[in-house]
């Protein structure tokens, strides 16, 4: 079982990761969002709008791959064939004013960074600070292996990759994984087995084929959300956790929308350690309190029995016979002993 200083901390990470999705205390001004072709990271965004929606703040979304305006959406700003400068002035202005003493009450939402980064990767750096203000929360999703065509100016060994710097600006980054992927790994873990590989990683010619049906639905519902929180004081908060959306298109009898749920990796049925579940199982039967093996520690009241009688080197000597001489050793010669008069005397 975890110590309670572990218990602490991954309490501590699932309040500050519910803080940031919900928008709350100024938890990330930027957070950056990477998902890969094996798991995508719309259910992320999409759970940052619907959050939005309940705190009723304002909703900016800007589409550079999406074609028809998101639920939950307030101002849909269209971003393909325009310039960073004029795309960013349409951006700003949608801002509401009089809202600089209330906190992250808009949302700004980039759907895709990718184009962006490939069409004017120096100017990245000064688009993204010129959308963030005290009253803007800016949420920006970027495909990570998908190949970038950068200008022949950015051709240059010594200028940063463009994801390098959009983990420099970012206050939070999510990295969204396949929850399937995860599980089969820690199983191959666990058997001292290679690592299986997926996707690009993989090395296969031929279509790549993403995770559905049947293989993905075996590890159960969700995603695994890698969090990296950077605090004011610099210190960074890294945990591992499961995302479960809900369905928010689907209506539950009441005519409530289902509500997603957001727990530690480590809960995870596939990912608790033996030790744990046999301790949890054990905590509600009959027992003494002893651990738990494969083999038998305890002693039989036979084999206790014998124990109490048996008789300690030396025991004599332990007993209080006179003044000063309690601390002597009694030895008794065997015959196959070799007495030496030499040492003796010695």
């Amino acid at each position: 079982m975890p110590s309670p200083a572990q218990s602490h901390a991954r309490s501590h990470a699932l309040l500050l990761l519910q803080k940031l999705l919900n928008l709350r205390d100024s938890a990330s001004p930027f957070t950056l969002v990477i998902d890969t072709l094996e798991q995508s990271g719309k259910p992320v965004i999409r759970e940052f709008l619907s959050r939005a929606k309940v705190a009723k703040s304002k909703v900016i979304f800007v589409s550079f791959a999406t074609l028809k305006k998101p639920a939950d959406v307030d101002v849909f700003v269209k971003a393909w064939g325009k310039s960073p400068e004029v795309l960013l002035g349409e951006i700003v202005s949608h801002y509401p004013s009089g809202t600089a003493g209330h906190a992250h009450k808009v949302l700004l939402v980039l759907d895709e960074l990718n184009p962006l980064a490939s069409r004017a990767p120096a100017n990245l750096a000064f688009f993204l600070s010129n959308l963030i203000t005290p009253a803007v929360s800016l949420v920006a999703l970027y495909h990570d292996d998908v190949p970038l065509t950068l200008p022949r100016s950015h051709s240059s060994e010594y200028e940063p990759h463009p994801l390098a710097v959009l983990c420099h600006l970012a206050t939070a980054v999510l990295r969204a994984s396949s929850l399937y992927q995860a599980v089969e790994r820690r199983r191959a873990r666990d058997r001292s087995q290679r690592e299986p590989e997926w996707g690009l990683a993989e090395g296969r010619e031929g279509v790549l084929i993403g995770l559905g049906g049947e293989t993905k639905k075996a590890a159960g519902a969700g995603l695994v959300l890698e969090m990296e929180l950077r605090r004011k004081s610099g210190r960074a908060v890294v945990e591992t956790f499961v995302l479960v959306p809900g369905a928010a298109t689907q209506q539950v009898a009441a005519g409530k929308a289902l509500s997603s749920s957001v727990y530690l990796l480590a809960d995870h049925p596939a990912f608790r350690d033996a030790g744990d579940a046999d301790q949890e199982g054990g905590a509600g039967g009959e027992g003494d309190g002893e651990m738990e093996t494969t083999f038998n520690l305890g002693l039989t009241d036979k084999q206790r029995r014998d124990r109490e009688g048996i008789v300690l080197p030396y025991f004599d000597a332990q007993q209080d016979i006179g003044a000063g001489e309690g601390g002597r050793i009694l030895y008794e010669m065997g015959r196959e002993d070799d007495f030496d008069d030499e040492e003796d005397e010695i």
